[in-house]
């Protein structure tokens, strides 16, 4: 049977301090973390000395059975285990009408389980957010989401309402700094505040899990928030948008290209690769690439060793065939996937690794990188034939946003690792939004920074997921995996993650081993090769 709590608010809130002056975004919070538990519905009243905090709802959410939920609107997928009941909270931070007449705030939902582990959890974001998601905290976290284990989780719309490709709020000059930072500051010096009003004591450590945006915000938690999170995992991280926006409109001017040389006209590069074709492209990779890892079993865990060159199908001499391809598809290929170039020959964003899913019409639910019909969250596109890289070079050096919210160029972590924060990152290299090859630039040069591979590995570890599209999915890949759970064995146990088992749906959810870059999950011929045990980490 549960005990009474008993519960003092004082005047008429439950009010916590802030100090007068902090680092982070002004929004340093601290309460009285001495303070005896408050019920759910207590919680409606509490108040911030900055006078900008409104609870908007608090309730009880029941317990809910393993199967019960669903987590995953794009593969099905539900809750592996069961969720406990829970007090959920909903809020408004700085709530404001802004220049165009329009209302802003960052939202946010914290759920507080009964079962609560003494963990806190900040769950990422994606797209430009815009909207406040249930804080369950499924991402990377296998079958056995956060809440489900007993983390205390918030969410957030990082300051605007929209659609998840709404652009509107960039307008606003504190929208701005909510999306690309503040929120997830702001949002979790709130959370932890909520949490020790709840259970009496704030938490004792905290975490950040996200893809794609939120893999950014999990990259902004460690570079701008070193002592508010203690590990993150990010995934898929959405470093440098602009940069990748243009890498994918030079992918598609080179495509256009191509179909008008071949007759088809840039309306209808749709059809520049024939099915026969895009198989023929993805036998070609796999047959040069796939052994390298000890295993041919259609997936390339290789895939920074893969250097495959399209030309070796180019029509002529004996290659003649409705799979063979013209010297114009041969060219918009190279273009594509080796990103753009201004005229002097340098880079604006990374090259994209030739994995195999990325010749297929989809990918993990998104278009794949080849020109297709597929819908897209993007839109419709482009017929241009042309595109200035050197024009496009000059926009990305003057970008203000992007200067404000791309984590790509900072790689300074040592104020987050001397206390013990830990990073993990993954990303699948048939991500046809966002390059596997950037993610990799990107630790390479933070671990240049940090004095070498092996300093940066006493801290983080890059996981690449063969066949993976952005974040989830893929026809052959093992997309299935949990990385809450050895970050969390890294962060409190000095557990180094040296390996990660995963699973393939498209295999009967047969097991592999993911290895921290630059090893390679490899296969020595011994033992069911099925099993995660069989294989070995190599460089």
């Amino acid at each position: 049977m549960k005990s009474k709590i008993c519960l003092t608010i004082g005047t008429a809130a439950i009010a916590f301090a802030s100090t007068a002056s902090t680092a982070q975004s002004g929004a340093n919070l601290q309460e009285d973390s001495r303070q005896a538990p408050n019920a759910c519905s207590a919680l409606a009243a509490m108040t911030n000395l900055r006078g900008d905090l409104e609870i908007t709802a608090t309730q009880r959410v029941a317990a809910a059975a393993a199967g019960e939920l669903t987590l995953d609107p794009f593969s099905g997928a539900t809750n592996g285990m069961a969720m406990p009941a829970y007090c959920k909270v909903e809020g408004i931070l700085n709530r404001r009408i802004g220049p165009d007449g329009t209302e802003y705030g960052i939202r946010f939902a914290v759920a507080l389980p009964d079962n609560w582990n003494g963990r806190y959890l900040f769950q990422g974001g994606g797209g430009l957010n815009g909207v406040v998601r249930p804080p369950l905290g499924t991402q990377a976290a296998g079958d056995a989401p956060a809440l489900a284990r007993g983390f205390a989780v918030a969410s957030t719309d990082s300051g605007h309402q929209g659609e998840v490709f709404d652009f509107a709020f960039t307008g606003n000059q504190q929208a701005m700094l909510d999306f690309a930072y503040n929120a997830v500051g702001r949002v979790t010096q709130t959370a932890k505040s909520i949490i020790a009003a709840h259970y009496g004591r704030r938490p004792d450590h905290s975490y950040l899990v996200g893809c794609s945006t939120g893999g950014r915000e999990a990259m902004v938690a460690a570079q701008r928030f070193p002592f508010e999170f203690d590990g993150v995992v990010s995934g898929a991280p959405a470093m440098r948008t602009g940069r990748s926006n243009m890498a994918l409109a030079n992918a598609q001017a080179a495509f256009n290209r191509a179909a008008e040389e071949t007759g088809l006209g840039a309306d209808h590069a749709a059809q520049l690769f024939s099915p026969a074709q895009r198989l023929s492209l993805q036998t070609a990779v796999l047959e040069q690439c796939d052994a390298a890892d000890g295993l041919q079993d259609g997936m390339i865990f290789a895939m920074t060793k893969c250097d495959f060159d399209p030309a070796k199908l180019q029509c002529g001499g004996d290659t003649n065939s409705e799979s063979c391809l013209a010297p114009a598809q041969v060219q918009a290929l190279k273009t594509a996937f080796a990103g753009p170039k201004t005229s002097a020959g340098v880079p604006i964003y990374s090259a994209f690794p030739m994995d195999p899913a990325l010749f297929g019409e989809k990918v993990g639910g998104l278009p794949g990188f080849l020109p297709s019909d597929a819908p897209s969250p993007l839109g419709a596109a482009s017929t241009d034939s042309s595109f200035d890289t050197d024009a496009a070079y000059l926009a990305a050096m003057s970008d203000q946003g992007a200067r404000l919210m791309d984590s790509y160029d900072f790689t300074m972590l040592n104020s987050f690792t001397a206390r013990g924060g830990k990073m993990l990152m993954y990303h699948g290299t048939a991500d046809p939004w966002f390059s596997a090859l950037d993610t990799v630039d990107w630790y390479q040069r933070m671990a240049e920074g940090a004095g070498g591979l092996e300093q940066a590995q006493a801290f983080s570890r890059l996981f690449l997921v063969p066949g993976m599209g952005h974040c989830r999915g893929g026809a052959m890949t093992p997309d299935q995996f949990d990385l809450l759970s050895p970050l969390v064995k890294w962060v409190e146990g000095d557990d180094t993650p040296d390996s990660v088992p995963a699973t393939a749906r498209a295999l009967d959810n047969a097991e592999r081993k993911l290895c921290p870059y630059p090893a390679v999950s490899t296969y020595d011929g011994h033992g069911d090769p099925d099993m995660a045990v069989s294989y070995h980490c190599k460089i």
